[in-house]
């Protein structure tokens, strides 16, 4: 994946290279999940609501349940955790589920290297 590089100025005007780097090597995501996924028949939009209240509420409610019938449900949450997906509904989760599980993914990534 290689190396992201990312440039910051701050309020004294100097410039700051800040690396992003991968931590997971090429072969992590080879055997496609995406290729077995649920939503690839099922419109891209109904996996981004617009709102949580109302009628967004029943969206995210048919997309997560889109999500629970999917063989590929848990690498499609690992890789939106991995990838930090702020928006949408990933793995069967919403973006304030994802905030939250993402914290704890984070905390084991960091025990386990």
């Amino acid at each position: 994946m290689g190396v992201n590089v990312k440039t910051f100025t701050d309020r004294q005007r100097r410039r700051h290279i800040v690396a992003l780097t991968w931590s997971r090597t090429f072969e992590w995501d080879t055997e496609d999940w995406r290729d077995k996924a649920s939503c690839r028949s099922v419109d891209p939009d109904l996996f981004f609501p617009v709102g949580t209240t109302g009628m967004a509420l029943t969206q995210i409610e048919q997309a997560k349940a889109v999500c629970r019938a999917c063989d590929a449900q848990a690498r499609c949450l690992e890789f939106a955790l991995a990838t930090n997906q702020e928006s949408g509904i990933w793995g069967g989760t919403a973006e304030d589920e994802r905030r939250k599980l993402r914290k704890q993914w984070l905390a084991r990534q960091r025990r386990a290297s």
